[in-house]
Parts: C-alpha cells; sequence; structure tokens
C-alpha cells in the first residue's frame, strides 16, 4: 500500500470507530423510551404488543454491522480494538451521567434534580446491564464472523454477517433484559416478550443492512486492490490474508 492509501484506510478505521462508539453510548442513554411498531398489524406476543421495543434498539444493530464490516476490511484484532474503546467509552458516559445527576439544579435551571434524575437515573444501571449483553454478543459475534470466514475461504459474506449476528443478537437480549428485569426496570412479566420482538426486531434489521455490508465491501475491495479475504494490516502498513 502507498502512504496515502494508508493514511484513507486509517482514517475510514477511525470515522467506522465513531460511528460505532456513538452508536453504542446513545443506545444505552435513551433506552427508557419505548414504542410499538407494527407493520403488521397489532400483534401480542407473552403479554408484550410485537414491536414493543425501546428506541435504544434503533441505533444499536449499527454497531454489529460496523464491527462486521471492520472485521471483514481490517481483521479480527482491529474489530476487539473497537469494541474495547466502545466499552471504556460507555462506563466513561456513565460516569459524566453520575457526576451530572449529583451536582444539584439551580432554581431557574430549565431541566430541574426530579426531571434529570427520572431521565438519566436509572441510565447507571441500563449501561451496566448494556455492557454486561454487550461485551458477550460483540466478542462472539466477531468470533463467529471469522470462524465461518475461515470456513467458508472468504467466501459468502452473506452468510458470517447474519450467522454471527443472529447468534450474537439473540444472546445480547436476552441477557440485557433479564438484567434490567433483575434490577426491576422491567417488570418480569414483560421478559419473554420483550425478548422475542427485540430479536425478531434484530433479525429483520440484520437481514435489511446485509446488502449495505455488500456494498461497503465492495466499495473498500475496489478502492484497495483486496482480494476476497484478504485484510489491511493497519500496523504494519501492508495487506495480509
Amino acid at each position: 500500500m502507498t502512504q496515502k492509501d494508508t493514511l484513507l484506510a486509517r482514517s475510514i478505521y477511525l470515522y467506522l470507530g465513531a460511528l460505532f462508539i456513538t452508536s453504542l453510548v446513545v443506545s444505552n442513554l435513551i433506552f427508557q423510551k419505548f414504542f410499538y411498531w407494527n407493520p403488521f398489524g397489532e400483534i401480542t406476543i407473552f403479554g408484550a404488543s410485537l414491536f414493543e421495543i425501546s428506541v435504544g434498539i434503533l441505533p444499536y444493530p449499527i454497531t454489529f454491522l460496523i464491527t462486521d464490516l471492520i472485521s471483514e476490511i481490517f481483521g479480527k484484532k482491529k474489530a476487539n480494538q473497537i469494541v474495547v474503546a466502545g466499552i471504556f467509552a460507555s462506563f466513561f458516559s456513565l460516569l459524566i451521567v453520575y457526576t451530572a445527576n449529583a451536582v444539584p439544579a439551580t432554581p431557574w435551571s430549565p431541566v430541574q434534580d426530579e426531571l434529570f434524575t427520572s431521565v438519566f437515573g436509572n441510565t447507571m444501571v441500563a449501561v451496566f446491564a448494556s455492557m454486561m449483553a454487550y461485551l458477550l454478543a460483540q466478542f462472539v459475534d466477531i468470533q463467529i464472523y471469522h470462524f465461518w470466514k475461515r470456513i467458508t475461504k472468504g467466501k459468502h459474506l452473506w452468510l458470517r454477517n447474519n450467522f454471527s449476528t443472529f447468534s450474537s443478537q439473540l444472546i445480547d437480549t436476552l441477557t440485557v433484559v433479564a438484567l434490567l428485569c433483575s434490577f426491576g426496570e422491567i417488570p418480569w412479566d414483560k421478559f419473554t416478550g420483550l425478548v422475542i420482538s427485540g430479536f425478531i426486531f434484530k433479525i429483520i434489521i440484520a437481514f435489511l443492512d446485509t446488502p449495505l455490508l455488500y456494498l461497503c465491501v465492495y466499495m473498500m475491495r475496489k478502492r484497495f486492490n483486496l482480494e476476497v479475504g484478504q485484510e489491511i494490516n493497519l500496523d504494519i502498513q501492508s495487506l495480509s490474508s
């Protein structure tokens, strides 16, 4: 690779990392709002409407799309680094929210302590629950993705993209809902319905983002002259298979 190509590749990795971390942190901050998404009409599963889901689920699938793209183009090591950076960013945001919640509001503040605590006070529990689920799910996603990449010798991108995402999203959904129910944030009678609704929604999103992954991988391979299964090694400024 030329020096220009290396700088471009690093810039792309940087911006993908920024999108990943932003999506992750925002999903933790907005999770308390739930909404109905009923394209198939009113359907109820185990006491929860399909789809009765948190708005926090909207940016979260983006993180799995980005880790799959980074895994495909930059390799397993760089994907794992983004995951670790995301964990650090989430806990740092938790510290900021905790501090902001602790200091008292002035009498003229547009947002008083009660409202702030109502909106962000439970964020600390949510971030902990989300991080436990996230830590399991993302590493499982990366491991399964590269397992299928080795098995298929870099071919059948759709297979590893969807298989890894399905497995990791199931783990993520089960873990985060179970922890939120355990902490009393969500009643247990909503557990089964929310898990099924959340998982089905994530599966739909995974199918929809597959063409986008193909497009991004195609553009990256064309720009950097990569063969199928070939990765950009940013550490040594060269290409590796």
